[in-house]
């Protein structure tokens, strides 16, 4: 195996003058191989199939142009974005025992940043709306925090350098500015390919897209040819290619609408004209493609198209909360996850005001009940399961009246008499 000149370097400088025999894995011993060989047994491996500069941006498609053309692909991003721009983040308890990045930061000062006031040029809508069109069309979010704000880096112009040994050794934005793996919150979206980067939610659809816009592409370039079919020009004679080539430019000047040419042409010399197509201008409209493929879209992005087709409230409602569950709250979860590893505080999406989500939560609070009735769970860690602040005298289960116990204590269970005997003087 060949590996990188300025491999051994970087592997000496993080490695030092470690230990080797503690620090040797088991597997090390067994395949007789050095401790200062690897970190991670695998790193190296992935770093040379991936490469040692992994472009997190989709070089080949650029799905920016199907969302600034293509009203359906517009309008799916849009509503996935403004939908779960507007959930916020229930900041909890700091974790215990996680390996997060920040080590020293106020549960305040998360929550600020997370819900109010990222940097002082945005507010939390237009922040989290510019990481999550990220996260649709790129597949990545990357924010840079200064140790005081958070601010969004545009995922189609930075960079990671892998490294064989710390996973990833630099974030660079525009080939010009390099930040620190610590500087960096870095949310990717689901891929198989790479362990660097996430795969744009749209890629699935990608083909159809293509189909979509050529369909446009061809109505608006028949349109622009003033709706004339395709013709044939038949003559009785042989004609020259210099004839050919000059009546084809004066056909051309004369039915080019952008000419504003409408003159007909005089045929001479027992020249015949006729469509070469007969064309039926409502096939021409592609209605039922269209349709088909931008269902097909939606799928992708996980919408249901009934919820922009419209419908009747019994078709939608259970649809609109389908949608929450399945595509939004996974978003949000998603990076609930990462922002919960970078600054060691838990998060939970506080769903209470998305009224599609409403019977999501009488299910919910159903089932606490149902636990906290029957003794297994005390009204308090209730109370922290779905958000809320504790109460006093709240942290002890309570012990229901149905369970077999004393008659005389209700306190152990069971209940009490019905009557009690009245003491005769």
């Amino acid at each position: 195996m060949v590996k990188d000149p300025n491999w051994s370097q970087q592997r000496n400088k993080n490695v030092g003058s470690r230990n080797r025999d503690k620090n040797m894995a088991w597997y090390d011993r067994i395949l007789g191989r050095d401790n200062e060989e690897k970190l991670n047994p695998s790193q190296y491996v992935i770093s040379r199939n991936e490469g040692l500069t992994v472009d997190s941006r989709e070089v080949p498609t650029n799905y920016r142009n199907a969302y600034e053309q293509l009203e359906i692909v517009n309008r799916a991003v849009n509503m996935i974005v403004d939908d779960v721009s507007e959930i916020p983040f229930a900041v909890g308890d700091k974790l215990v025992g996680t390996n997060n990045v920040l080590k020293n930061i106020r549960k305040s000062k998360v929550n600020l940043l997370l819900n109010i006031e990222p940097n002082p040029f945005q507010d939390v809508s237009t922040f989290k709306r510019n990481l999550i069109i990220d996260l649709l069309i790129d597949g990545n979010i990357f924010i840079y925090f200064d140790g005081t704000h958070m601010y969004h880096l545009p995922a189609n112009k930075v960079t990671i350098y892998t490294d064989d040994v710390n996973y990833i050794e630099k974030f660079t934005y525009d080939n010009s500015i390099d930040y620190s793996t610590n500087e960096i919150i870095h949310i990717k979206e689901n891929s198989f390919n790479s362990i660097y980067r996430g795969t744009p939610r749209l890629k699935p659809a990608y083909r159809t897209m293509q189909l979509l816009s050529n369909m446009r592409s061809f109505q608006d370039n028949f349109f622009r040819n003033g709706a004339v079919p395709g013709l044939v020009l038949k003559s009785p004679n042989t004609l020259s290619e210099k004839i050919k080539e000059r009546m084809l430019q004066a056909w051309s000047m004369r039915y080019n609408p952008t000419t504003g040419g409408r003159r007909p042409l005089i045929l001479d010399g027992g020249l015949e004209v006729s469509t070469l197509t007969n064309i039926n201008f409502k096939e021409l409209d592609f209605q039922s493609s269209i349709t088909a493929n931008e269902k097909i879209i939606l799928e992708a992005m996980g919408i249901p198209p009934i919820l922009l087709d419209g419908g009747n409230n019994a078709n939608i409602r259970p649809n609109h909360r389908l949608y929450y569950l399945e595509t939004i709250l996974p978003i949000v979860r998603k990076m609930g996850y990462a922002l919960e590893r970078y600054f060691g505080f838990s998060l939970s999406e506080d769903v209470t005001g998305i009224p599609a989500l409403q019977p999501e939560l009488r299910d919910q609070a159903a089932y606490y009940a149902t636990l906290v009735n029957t003794g297994i769970i005390s009204p308090n860690e209730a109370r922290e399961a779905i958000g809320k602040e504790p109460v006093d005298g709240f942290d002890d289960p309570r012990v229901p009246q149905n369970i077999a116990g004393s008659a005389v204590n209700p306190e152990e269970g069971g209940r009490p008499p019905e009557s009690s005997p009245i003491e005769e003087n």
